[in-house]
């Protein structure tokens, strides 16, 4: 009986080991479909009251990925609807402010729906991922995914993935009370066939002045500031210098991740005539953290918990010269 039972709990355990396997597979399936497949869609964004619509076209066209976002229902500008391009993490963003049109360069990542890494290993280590149900998203059968965090340093996901080609059809990020936070879905969703690229270029209309803003990064070579001790599971994984118009000196940038979840810090002296800030705000998913350190302006940002911003605010310090680093 004995020599049953054992046998019978070693199954379970095979079987539950499998499932797990499986969730992490289609999480892995999809990393690779946002990227690789070509398609069109509308998908929703609802963040607390904010909610906008937003169509994407996709297409990979012999490695090269291309993206085009028209944001449907921009209210203040409702003539001309913001557009956003991307070709890997290059991003150029077209807006109509006081009659003139405003190209904006930046860097970025993570775009819906590519929303998960190829590399998935950070992500195990701080998430476990189990299947649920089947349900329909856009008139498409998904595959539900819970992807729960492991501790109180980052907030959970639910994934809809599409069961034929893997496509995150629809994500919801929830906080440790299973709050929904953050909402995103496609309404509508084809794939393309063409491999014509003319939707990836911009419309340009001669009647209206252009102003260009490249707010591209430039990397950091050396920095005095230090995060002496990270979240579990965060890791430093850029470091910019940000050229922001009206300021006079750059403002540093590190951006840490557990793999999905990412951290924004801000370094910036505080120069005369700028009104220190402190404390923290929670805006929906976001949260901030800020304080003044040595002179200098401290600022946390993240769709992470409070106690994530916090902890890094205060990790921060500036890296003391001594007579063998000078």
């Amino acid at each position: 009986m004995l020599r049953f039972f054992g046998a019978l709990f070693l199954s379970l355990l095979s079987i539950s080991s499998l499932a797990a396997d499986d969730a992490w597979l289609s999480l892995q399936k999809s990393a690779y479909a946002a990227r690789e497949l070509n398609y069109q869609g509308v998908f929703v964004y609802q963040n607390g009251k904010q909610k906008s619509s937003v169509q994407i076209t996709h297409m990979n066209n012999a490695g090269r990925e291309m993206t085009r976002n028209v944001v449907l229902d921009n209210s203040s500008q409702a003539n001309q609807p913001r557009e956003v391009y991307s070709q890997g993490s290059d991003i150029v963003i077209m807006r109509q402010k006081n009659q003139k049109m405003v190209i904006e360069k930046r860097r970025g990542q993570n775009l819906f729906p590519a929303m998960l890494p190829t590399d998935l290993r950070a992500i195990k280590a701080s998430y476990t991922a189990t299947l649920g149900p089947k349900e329909y998203i856009a008139g498409r059968e998904a595959q539900v995914i819970d992807l729960v965090s492991n501790d109180a340093l980052r907030y959970s996901y639910k994934i809809w993935a599409d069961t034929e080609y893997g496509l995150l059809l629809k994500m919801t990020l929830v906080d440790n009370n299973n709050k929904t936070l953050e909402q995103i879905e496609f309404t509508q969703l084809s794939t393309l066939n063409s491999q014509d690229v003319n939707w990836f270029q911009p419309k340009i209309d001669v009647s209206k002045s252009y102003e260009m803003q490249d707010k591209t990064a430039v990397n950091h070579v050396e920095s005095d500031w230090i995060v002496a001790e990270l979240p579990a599971g965060y890791v430093k994984v850029d470091h910019r210098a940000l050229v922001v118009p009206g300021k006079a000196t750059p403002v540093d940038q590190m951006i840490f991740s557990d793999g999905i979840s990412s951290v924004s810090l801000f370094i910036e002296p505080l120069n005369k005539g700028m009104r220190p800030k402190t404390g923290r705000m929670g805006i929906g998913s976001t949260n901030v953290c800020a304080h003044v350190l040595d002179g200098y302006q401290i600022t946390v940002v993240g769709e992470v918990p409070p106690a994530t911003v916090m902890q890094i605010a205060k990790a921060v310090s500036f890296k003391k010269q001594t007579a063998s680093n000078k």
